[in-house]
């Protein structure tokens, strides 16, 4: 995470028991999971030390979604951390994840953002298909019943899957590699009125966390957390009414006719100005 740059870590399949939360190490990090037994399921979500702060309440249903919420300035924002069932299990299992899932969501005021990490365990196909605002049209493979199923959410639910809005090679949407086999299971879903905010989605192939899933990131564009970042006094275009001459400020405003911008070619341009 600190070499990528990474604020926050969706994990699924962790296998850990209980519902806790712990520091990291020395690392400032943080991990909030969830899980019930030791060999099978649970998810996480780790949280870097400069945004762990801004946590007001973490969710837990069962041991395949974990939900933090935070805020940010103006914002409140969810992240969601969801491991569906996989292929092979009964029918049950699924609609008992979609069901908790969906009531999670709808739990979510419209003004908050959504942004939601998982281990979907389906295939959404390489096109849309009548799936438009949902799908991007940039997949891989062929849509399978589970991407179905994925989809409809989505669709239901208002959110768009920001792995498939963002064309790239092949090798950066194999999010499952194993021997000759690989697939496009893990997904980043975001309600379809912020995808204004996903700059970028893809795989990162020379990471990995397991022998066959590989890093998934989406870079996310927060407002009001670039502004808390920013120097106090950093430099910044200032307009004021001049429309022909620019400057560069260090955060103080306009001082009368004795501030740095009025020089003798402002007053060359003003005096002509005055006699037309």
């Amino acid at each position: 995470m600190v070499r990528r740059k990474i604020n926050f870590m969706c994990l699924q399949e962790t296998k850990w028991t209980g519902e806790k939360a712990k520091e990291l190490d020395n690392s400032g990090f943080k991990l909030w999971y969830t899980g019930k037994i030791r060999s099978r399921n649970g998810v996480g979500i780790i949280v870097d030390k400069e945004w762990k702060k801004d946590v007001v309440d973490v969710r837990r249903v069962g041991d395949r979604i974990i939900v933090l919420k935070l805020v940010v300035g103006q914002d409140t924002f969810n992240v969601i951390s969801g491991y569906t069932p996989q292929v092979g299990l009964a029918e049950h299992f699924k609609v008992k994840f979609w069901e908790d899932l969906e009531g999670v969501l709808l739990d979510i005021p419209q003004g908050e953002k959504v942004f939601l990490g998982g281990d979907l365990n389906g295939h959404v196909g390489s096109v849309a298909r009548g799936f438009e605002g949902v799908h991007g049209g940039f997949g891989l493979g062929e849509m399978n019943g589970e991407g179905k199923s994925i989809l409809e959410f989505s669709e239901a639910l208002d959110l768009s899957i920001a792995n498939t809005w963002f064309k790239k090679r092949e090798e950066h949407l194999i999010t499952y590699k194993s021997g000759g086999t690989y697939s496009h299971i893990d997904f980043f879903l975001i309600r379809k009125s912020d995808r204004k905010y996903c700059l970028n989605c893809k795989v990162i192939p020379g990471e990995s966390l397991t022998t066959q899933h590989r890093v998934l990131v989406m870079d996310v564009r927060i407002r009001d957390r670039a502004k808390r970042r920013s120097p106090l006094l950093a430099p910044r275009i200032k307009w004021w009414h001049l429309k022909e001459t620019l400057g560069e400020s260090r955060g103080f405003g306009p001082r009368g006719k004795e501030s740095w911008w009025w020089n003798e070619n402002v007053q060359s341009k003003v005096r002509v100005k005055k006699e037309r």
